[in-house]
């Protein structure tokens, strides 16, 4: 029996060339079964859907190509539809954040509005108040009524052997997480940048006046309650900053709530300080509305409870309280409110490094946005939303992303429980050398013990610490991962992965100069928000000798890259690698080196603070100019003015009888990469901080003085006018320092017709247009940068004429951001024979898209 299966709305040409069809249910089961093979079957296919099943014989070709046309659409609304009621939830759940944000500030103004009434009249009291006696009779009065108002707290010792005094320190630790969470306990200052919405992360907020550092952060997954809680209480997995989490101790609760005494271990972030440890009191439990609520807070002797386990290489920080309070949403999923709030100690560290221990913005950045981004990426991931390639399971990646950074810190802060031990200096202190022989200390860790040669030897690490000014660490670390080559020998990175070879120690040490080699970016894996990527490296090597045949191989590195979001607040940007082998398993060993650059908050950066002396300060390295003094001395407080620390650490594996050599070696290869970054940062600091600063390599340099006197005179006999407004009345250094100094960007390529041109100089407003330096510029082809109307006339016009103008239009950088301009303007430059020397080229007005 036939009868309409659906009613779709047919189009004008339907209408126009058939008649309306009614499917049987057996013609629609087997259209659906072709549906779910191919949405979008051909021609060929219908026609051979048509012949294969009998049942559709009576149905015409273009009647199923319609079938399909509908159905495409109907899943497509279906598939919107749903997306607009997920959507909705997760709209109603924000609202409600919101509105219950929007209270607890209304709370916070009463409470100041108070406190602002009680002053004024505590003001008028006391300047109504005439005599002494009475006077001090006042203060003696309030004093009692404060006292009797705000009694001192008593706190009982109390030890695991008594679970009742235990309880009441966990439900006083509640009580003070609620009001941070909830309430009005801390004044709260919104994170600029965090806006609420339902693709966005959540609301983040930090103190503004508070004892220690503390941030807030509130947000909604896709994930149900319980599940939330036991991912954060898994705080190793997130939290990348520590190290371990010892549970010494488990008590159960009347109320189906549990107490833990835990033990954790946190790294330090630099090599500058110690790192920290937390002796802690964690209370889980549920409230009366079904929300989970996960407290913790540190026990000390005001507080009362256990000691904690006695520590020699950390510092005790103290956990004020926190925690994460997790509510049910309606429809399905969690509204999260987490809160972290810590004493970091900051007197037991170097002056220069206070700002890090010091930071709502770098604690908000480190543990609260990182658990929120953590629970948001698992939620997506478990919903289907995110697909990786590769065949590899998003836990696999991600477990490779923690054993790089988890291997890295353990490089930067050499445990002496992990087996490392220091190395005598060689006189100069800028380098650490630290030793690990303990081969059963790589076993089960993020190492492996083929690493280490059963035959005598070990695994060596050298790091240095440096400050670095007016460099942004996006832009830094975005120029390290790009540029290889400018800092990095590929004879060493031959080494590196030597060590991954059954026989690892056919190469004894590196060579000075190394071979050149080419780096291939493969993407593997990427986070949500995109701050973090997971990336393989191939390094193609080129031999141009045959004894050279054997070490000119390509080489792959297993590359972690994060914070290279200029816009991040307090966030910190690392470039991690570890070499890998081809078949890459998912147990492969890792020994990861790398860069690391922390911001500094600038509100609280001096100069030239009293702990300078413990870095290698980048602007004492400079050649700088007459006006350098002003920058250093004399800055006005609204001035660009960015600190930040980069941390360095390479790994090295080396055998028993060549230790020497591979300390030497990678002692002198460290030092070699810190003056390679100093001269990155030079050239990639902003115009506005580094104009006093002068290139070493064009400061009276006869051949850059003669090209840009060929670069002015033949902008004069093309244009007619004047490429500098006073270069008719300067000569040499002075002629150099004002093109260099012009605030257009300003470059020279080669020009010759049958191949590329190829950049070889520009002056620093065109190294920040091309972000990079002139050491890298010669590998950079100028029809790589111009779009396709601007490479065009090049090749029709300038190339031919000698002179021309490009319109208004979009270039690309080295690092592949978009740059626009206003107009540049080409010309060939002539030397004193009027022979073509290169081509000259102006970028007027760029600015980064």
């Amino acid at each position: 029996m036939a009868f309409s299966m659906h009613k779709e709305p047919l189009n004008s040409k339907q209408i126009d060339s058939s008649k309306y069809v009614r499917y049987t249910p057996e013609q629609v089961e087997a259209l659906e079964r072709v549906y779910n093979e191919c949405p979008k079957p051909s021609s060929l296919r219908r026609q051979q859907l048509i012949r294969e099943c009998p049942i559709l014989s009576n149905i015409e070709p273009k009647q199923i190509k319609v079938w399909f046309q509908n159905r495409r659409c109907r899943e497509k609304q279906r598939n919107e539809a749903s997306r607009l009621q997920t959507v909705n939830r997760k709209l109603t759940a924000m609202n409600k954040l919101l509105m219950e944000e929007n209270d607890r500030l209304q709370k916070q103004v009463s409470h100041l509005v108070y406190e602002n009434g009680y002053m004024k009249k505590q003001l008028q009291t006391a300047s109504a108040t005439t005599t002494e006696n009475n006077s001090c009779e006042s203060v003696v009065v309030s004093g009692q009524q404060q006292q009797q108002q705000n009694p001192t707290p008593r706190h009982l010792q109390r030890d695991a052997n008594n679970p009742a005094g235990l309880l009441t320190i966990a439900e006083e630790t509640l009580a003070e997480f609620l009001s941070k969470a909830t309430g009005t306990a801390v004044d709260w200052v919104q994170v600029i940048g965090m806006k609420p919405g339902p693709d966005s992360i959540g609301i983040v907020a930090v103190s503004s006046n508070c004892s220690g550092v503390a941030a807030r952060a509130c947000g909604i997954v896709s994930l149900e309650p319980t599940k939330v809680v036991q991912i954060l209480k898994d705080r190793p997995s997130w939290f990348r900053d520590c190290r371990c989490v010892d549970v010494l101790s488990i008590i159960p609760t009347a109320n189906g709530g549990t107490i833990e005494l835990v033990y954790m271990q946190t790294y330090a972030p630099t090599t500058l300080a110690a790192a920290r440890d937390f002796w802690t009191l964690r209370y889980t439990t549920s409230l009366e509305d079904g929300s989970l609520v996960v407290c913790e807070k540190s026990l000390t002797s005001s507080t009362g409870g256990p000691t904690g386990p006695p520590t020699s290489c950390f510092v005790r920080a103290e956990m004020l309280p926190s925690g994460f309070l997790i509510r049910p949403c309606e429809g399905g999923g969690s509204i999260i409110h987490i809160v972290d709030h810590v004493d970091l100690d900051i007197w037991s560290v170097p002056e220069v490094l206070r700002p890090l221990y010091e930071s709502s913005k770098i604690l908000a950045q480190k543990m609260t946005i990182a658990a929120l981004r953590h629970i948001r990426q698992i939620s997506q991931e478990t919903n289907g939303e995110i697909k990786y390639g590769g065949g590899r399971q998003p836990a696999v990646l991600r477990t490779f992303s923690q054993r790089l950074c988890r291997a890295f810190n353990d490089a930067v802060n050499g445990f002496v429980d992990d087996g490392w031990s220091l190395m005598g200096s060689d006189g100069v202190e800028d380098v650490t050398i630290m030793i690990n022989s303990s081969s059963g200390k790589f076993i089960g860790s993020q190492y492996n013990a083929s690493m280490v040669p059963s035959f005598g030897g070990g695994v060596l690490c050298a790091k240095a610490s440096m400050l670095l000014q007016n460099v942004p660490p996006a832009l830094l670390v975005r120029f390290l991962r790009e540029h290889r080559s400018e800092w990095a020998d590929y004879g060493v990175d031959t080494y590196s992965a030597a060590c991954l070879k059954p026989n690892p120690y056919t190469v004894p040490c590196a060579r000075t100069s190394g071979f050149p080699s080419s780096q291939v970016i493969l993407p593997l894996a990427q986070t949500v928000e995109h701050e973090e990527f997971l990336e393989v490296v191939r390094l193609e090597g080129h031999a141009f000798t045959p004894e050279d045949v054997a070490l000119a191989q390509d080489m792959y590195l297993l590359q972690l890259c994060s914070g290279i979001d200029e816009n991040a607040v307090g966030a910190c940007a690392q470039l991690i690698f570890a070499p890998i082998d081809e078949s890459f398993a998912d147990n492969a060993p890792l020994l990861p080196s790398g860069f690391r650059v922390i911001p500094l908050d600038p509100k609280t950066v001096l100069v030239d603070g009293p702990g300078a002396t413990r870095t290698l300060d980048l602007a004492s390295a400079l050649e700088v100019g007459p006006g350098s003094d002003h920058l250093s001395s004399d800055c006005e407080p609204n001035n660009y003015n960015l600190r930040s620390v980069l941390t360095i650490a390479f790994h090295f594996t080396f055998e028993n009888h060549l230790r020497d050599d591979v300390v030497s070696m990678a002692r002198q290869y460290v030092r070699s990469v810190v003056g390679s970054v100093q001269r990155v940062a030079v050239a990639i600091a902003p115009s506005r901080v580094s104009s006093g600063l002068e290139p070493k390599t064009l400061h009276g340099s006869p051949e850059a003085l003669t090209l840009v006197y060929w670069i002015c005179r033949s902008y004069r006999i093309h244009t007619g006018g004047e490429l500098l407004r006073t270069d008719s009345q300067l000569a040499g250094d002075a002629l150099l320092k004002q093109l260099w100094h012009h605030t257009d960007a300003i470059m020279c390529c080669s020009s010759k017709t049958n191949a590329s041109p190829v950049l070889t100089f520009a002056n620093q407003a065109g190294l920040d247009m091309l972000e990079t330096t002139l050491v890298a510029l010669q590998d950079i082809r100028l029809d790589k940068i111009l779009d396709e109307a601007g490479r065009k006339i090049l090749c029709s016009e300038i190339m031919q004429q000698g002179f021309g103008h490009l319109p208004g239009g979009i270039c690309v950088s080295s690092m592949g951001r978009r740059v626009s301009y206003e107009q540049a303007i080409a010309w060939k430059v002539v030397d004193e024979d009027a022979t073509n020397h290169c081509l000259a080229l102006i970028f007027i007005n760029w600015s980064f898209v």
